[in-house]
């Protein structure tokens, strides 16, 4: 945390001083929180699962209905900043994301917990987009707003893998109920400091597109809940053909075309075609796409590996990453220096090879590995891989972007790797899954009996394996991006 504090020094010695960076830190420690929450309750699953009696497949929700629910009201979330004032929002964000943290606490049953996630979902939708935004408007292009996003982006890369250790420690020295309890007085601290040290803003009259947010959202709900639902079963019942996965996929796909269409044609569009005609910012976001999937594929396999494979407690699963931790900051840290002298295009390029072989390696793992032996390695290169596209990836998505439009700017940014992640998370669960079923299906009809522990293990490595392979593919195509798609100059994010 040494690289985030002296960035944010840096950062506000322009004519704001202190108080700037005081700024800067309010808004780095609110999206700390919104990105944490999407994986401090990874390492609470097994207990969760024990306490409130959800399925194997259902657990996935717990992580899903917040970031699906975030992603698709990201850019709602980032238009109402823009119309009604930034601070006003973010801190309206901030107490709703609170309240639901609270509520989350104390659930006694799956809809109550499922319900409360999904509200802070909501209540991070405001404040992500809406703390970007306030970046994007303070910093001027160049050094300062690259030491700002690089803090931000500082907060947003370590983020996931802070929450896995708070989780650790709170699942192993409180209960999982507190990894939705600390929200709470980091949200309402977050919020009075914003109040005293953020600008108030301007307020302009608008019309909400409230068609786009619900054919988006409900797009995307009914695909990753198709998908969820297609993966085999791990009795080996194959659920691709069920009448219900194959109508929610085709509802999916039918709200997703309303979406783009309804966009193509509103006055006052969540997703302003104008933004996606830059090839750079349109390549930027689909490249989030890409990452979300990744972090999300890698954050939620590691966790379930370690600890239903390797027999790790939740707080040594949170030890673990510590590794992935440091080098994503390094990452970070050296891509802020870097894209002034370099640009973005080659710290996008070395950092999707980079992650690509780590993918690679963690798909080596196996059920008789080591922590030395077959996890250390690969999460150092996979987090340095990852730290060098977070800053880039942000400054392309917001150049040459008017304030008018930075909020919803910055919700394209954030919907693309929350979305991703959502998505992401149901497709590379249901190529783990698949495996896992089938591979246990063989083993037990070799033997002609119950699959035997040691089997059904073997079976989970190498299911779990398969999806870090997938993940190396993707963190492949991301350089097929940046080489076909990303024409971004040194000069575009300097301000010259």
């Amino acid at each position: 945390m040494a690289i985030t504090s002296s960035a944010i020094g840096q950062a506000g010695t322009r004519d704001g001083g202190r108080h700037l960076g005081v700024a800067l830190l309010v808004i780095a420690t609110a999206q700390l929180m919104v990105v944490l929450d999407a994986t401090i309750v990874n390492v609470a699953l097994p207990h969760i699962q024990t306490a409130l009696g959800f399925s194997g497949s259902g657990l996935e929700w717990v992580v899903n209905a917040y970031a699906l629910v975030l992603g698709g009201l990201l850019l709602l979330g980032g238009r109402a900043g823009d119309q009604f004032g930034r601070r006003r929002m973010f801190v309206a964000g901030l107490l709703l994301f609170s309240a639901a943290s609270l509520a989350g606490g104390l659930a006694t049953s799956q809809a109550w917990l499922l319900t409360a996630r999904a509200v802070q979902g909501a209540g991070g939708a405001i404040v992500a987009p809406t703390a970007l935004a306030l970046i994007a408007t303070t910093f001027p292009d160049g050094p300062a707003r690259n030491r700002a996003m690089g803090v931000y982006s500082g907060m947003s890369a370590a983020g996931g893998a802070i929450g896995l250790l708070a989780g650790g420690l709170l699942v192993t020295y409180a209960s999982w109920r507190w990894v939705l309890f600390v929200n709470v007085p980091i949200g309402i601290g977050a919020a009075l400091a914003a109040l005293a040290v953020l600008p108030g803003g301007t307020t302009r009259a608008a019309r909400f597109d409230l068609g786009g947010a619900v054919t988006g959202t409900g797009g995307v709900a009914a695909l990753v809940y198709g998908l969820s639902n297609a993966a085999t079963s791990p009795d080996g019942t194959s659920h691709w053909g069920d009448a219900n996965v194959l109508a929610t996929l085709t509802a999916g796909v039918v709200l997703l075309a309303a979406f783009a269409v309804i966009e193509a044609r509103s006055r006052h569009a969540l997703m302003p075609v104008r933004l996606l005609r830059s090839r750079d910012r349109a390549g930027a976001i689909l490249m989030m796409l890409a990452v979300g999937t990744i972090v999300s594929g890698v954050f939620f396999f590691v966790t379930l590996f370690v600890q239903d494979i390797w027999g790790y407690s939740p707080l040594r699963t949170g030890m673990a990453f510590l590794p992935l931790t440091v080098t994503l900051l390094a990452g970070t840290a050296a891509a802020t220096r870097l894209v002034p002298r370099i640009g973005a295009r080659p710290l996008l390029a070395a950092g999707a090879v980079t992650a690509a072989g780590g993918l690679y390696w963690l798909s080596r793992m196996t059920e008789h590995g080591t922590y030395a032996g077959g996890l250390l390695g690969p999460s150092l290169i996979t987090g340095a891989g990852l730290g060098l596209l977070f800053v880039p990836l942000s400054l392309v998505a917001l150049a040459r972007v008017g304030e008018a439009d930075s909020g919803v700017a910055s919700s394209l940014l954030n919907a693309g790797r929350q979305v991703g992640a959502a998505i992401g998370l149901a497709v590379l669960g249901t190529v783990a899954w698949t495996v896992v079923a089938d591979g246990a299906r063989a083993r037990a009809a070799t033997a002609r009996t119950a699959v035997a522990p040691a089997a059904y293990q073997h079976a989970l490595a190498a299911g779990f394996d398969r999806a870090f392979l997938v993940g190396s593919g993707i963190a492949v195509l991301l350089l097929v991006i940046v080489i076909a798609v990303l024409r971004v100059r040194r000069a575009d994010l300097s301000g010259s």
